[in-house]
């Protein structure tokens, strides 16, 4: 295959998400190793995004295609009612990465399936309907996670589903609640939370949905106490806790689970992405025993073809292994504290444009600003078209120098795989560093 055929497949059979299909011309990719991807000119990307925030351990792992290839050639596929050896050993792998009493996964083909049966197992264990979720958020597009999705891609699907309530998350930087400090975010999110649960009826809401740490709009890390909080108030009022940690888990943050950096445990947790990297469509929930014991008798009503597939779960297992193995959870960690983390803060220093620089792990985002003091944002909240104009110079101006970036709205998200190197991390950086020079010349303060 050559550049030219796939762009001409592409561009007169395939329908793209997210996209007006005639103003898009997308890249054909050749291949993929490691912490980079290439097109058939053989230019080579750095990829700072990890795709969709989801190659955690990097592309073509060798170990894991050939975890693939040996299921493939054992048994390729099996229907869920039957038991199968690759789907129980990833369930129990899994449930014991997991906090407390969360010992069962029903197996979904991604995150968005993942909070859909997640919504669906929290209303039938309460008998309840409503569901609590932040603006700022991301869920999934299918009708429940994307109603429950706080961001502009619900406007255009809206009426969905019905029960989704929205609230206001901490957001220490642009504070929905005027705080001057993390404690007051901490104290004053929690009371906005508590308000709104009283005000719909406690006894009508089923579950509060959150992003452990916000992901795609934002990467904004709960503030010391909140999560704490969100699950005291669950309990005083009988709520469920759905953890969606599709992103932010699996090594992301520097932990199995990110929720395990502030030792909270929720009712459910949702996973997809760096369970197996992307490997083959693979999700799940993860089951309190309370909530998988209001099944034991009465039916869960839902279910999937491919739930618990035999070639993504055998992907799962070997990617766990590979994960203990390799030190890969600790390696993230220590990406985000040695080297992410101080090179993004003294490129702050030197870029006015940087209003602020956040996160953990190989989960980082840099903020830019118009004006420090003012924080205007560098590009305007859902900007398009010229208004854009910006950020789409700053990605370009990264993508010219051979590193793929990952931006939205405002930010550039800092998001390469778990297992770069140091040195291709700081390769990224410095880049990265050449390319905020766009920013700057936008900026007024």
């Amino acid at each position: 295959m050559s550049d030219s055929s796939v762009r001409a497949d592409d561009r007169a059979h395939v329908f793209h998400s997210w996209s007006a299909q005639s103003l898009i011309d997308p890249m054909p990719v050749a291949g993929a190793e490691g912490s980079y991807f290439w097109d058939y000119e053989g230019t080579r990307y750095l990829d700072f995004s990890s795709q969709l925030v989801n190659v955690n351990i990097g592309h073509q792992h060798p170990r894991l295609v050939a975890a693939i290839q040996e299921q493939a050639a054992k048994l390729c596929t099996i229907q869920p009612a039957f038991a199968n050896d690759k789907r129980g050993e990833a369930a129990r792998l899994i449930a014991g990465l997991a906090p407390g009493d969360l010992n069962k996964v029903f197996f979904t083909n991604g995150g968005a399936e993942a909070n859909e049966n997640a919504i669906r197992l929290a209303r039938g264990h309460t008998g309840r309907h409503k569901v609590l979720a932040t603006y700022r958020s991301y869920h999934g597009s299918t009708s429940t996670a994307i109603t429950a999705t706080g961001d502009p891609r619900r406007w255009a699907n809206e009426p969905v589903a019905v029960g989704v309530v929205h609230f206001w998350g901490p957001y220490a930087y642009r504070s929905p609640f005027f705080s001057e400090n993390e404690a007051q975010e901490t104290e004053r999110a929690l009371r906005h939370l508590r308000d709104t649960i009283v005000f719909e009826g406690a006894g009508t809401v089923a579950a509060v949905l959150l992003e452990t740490v916000v992901g795609t709009n934002g990467i904004l890390l709960p503030p010391p106490g909140y999560l704490a909080g969100v699950r005291a108030i669950c309990d005083e009022f009988g709520i469920v806790l759905i953890a969606d940690e599709v992103m932010a888990g699996f090594g992301r943050c520097g932990e199995w689970f990110a929720i395990d950096r502030w030792g909270v445990t929720p009712d459910l947790i949702t996973f997809a992405k760096g369970v197996n990297s992307g490997y083959l469509p693979l999700g799940g929930v993860i089951i309190s025993d309370e909530i998988a014991a209001s099944y034991d008798r009465t039916p869960f009503p839902g279910g999937l073809t491919y739930s618990g597939h035999p070639l993504a779960c055998a992907s799962a297992v070997a990617s766990i292994e590979i994960f203990k193995e390799e030190g890969i959870v600790e390696h993230a960690r220590a990406l985000g504290d040695d080297v992410i983390g101080p090179e993004l803060h003294r490129l702050a220093e030197r870029h006015p444009s940087v209003g602020e620089v956040r996160g953990l792990g190989v989960f980082w985002a840099v903020e830019l600003v118009r004006d420090r003091a003012t924080r205007e944002p560098l590009v305007p909240f859902n900007a398009s078209g010229a208004a854009a104009g910006p950020m789409n110079e700053l990605a370009a101006a990264c993508k010219e120098r051979g590193l793929w970036p990952f931006t939205h709205f405002n930010r550039v998200h800092v998001a390469p795989p778990c297992t770069a190197g140091a040195d291709e991390v700081r390769e990224g950086l410095s880049i990265l560093d050449r390319a905020l020079s766009v920013a700057d010349r936008y900026y007024a303060g």
